[in-house]
């Protein structure tokens, strides 16, 4: 049976060329008003998820590495 890959996951990511993942950062939805400009643009953009986590993150996105 084919592996499905987790689209709550697939949604909230982005793999990049070189096969890292970004993840999105945090802070950014709500209570903006009282958060300082510095935060609010120091949370733009997105960040390489941790190693920690890519073991997981490759099994919901059923990303392998591949030695070619």
């Amino acid at each position: 049976m084919k592996q499905k890959t987790h689209k709550g996951t697939a949604k909230r990511t982005k793999i990049t060329g070189t096969g890292k993942v970004m993840l999105n950062k945090a802070c950014k939805r709500h209570l903006l008003s009282s958060k300082s400009s510095r935060q609010l643009k120091s949370s733009t953009g997105g960040v390489h998820a941790p190693k920690g986590h890519m073991k997981g993150l490759s099994r919901l996105l059923n990303i392998s590495k591949k030695t070619s």
